[in-house]
């Protein structure tokens, strides 16, 4: 498995990069207007269960637009990013 650390991007998906340590992942947006954040952990593999998304998100560990979210059943939009970690998703 390859480390943060390694600079083959050329392994990677074509929506996935390297930035400083920090994993970043676009997500399109393909049903609908909006995605839940809870949904949207899990969907990208960020999160293992429902449970676990429910409680990070509690536990004030999610940022949307930089800014701290509380709220599972947030709805979010194409252009929003969500971070998590050393994790961002970017939503198109």
């Amino acid at each position: 498995m390859q480390g943060l650390h390694d600079s083959h991007d050329s392994l990677r998906t074509p929506t996935e990069q390297i930035v400083c340590d920090h994993m970043v992942e676009e997500f399109k947006l393909e049903d609908g207007d909006y995605i839940e954040l809870s949904k949207l952990l899990k969907i990208t593999g960020l999160c293992n269960s429902g449970g676990m998304a429910k409680g990070i998100i509690l536990q004030g560990e999610v940022m949307v637009d930089n800014q701290v979210e509380l709220r599972r059943g947030r709805k979010i939009r194409k252009g929003q990013k969500v971070q998590w970690g050393h994790k961002t998703i970017l939503v198109v």
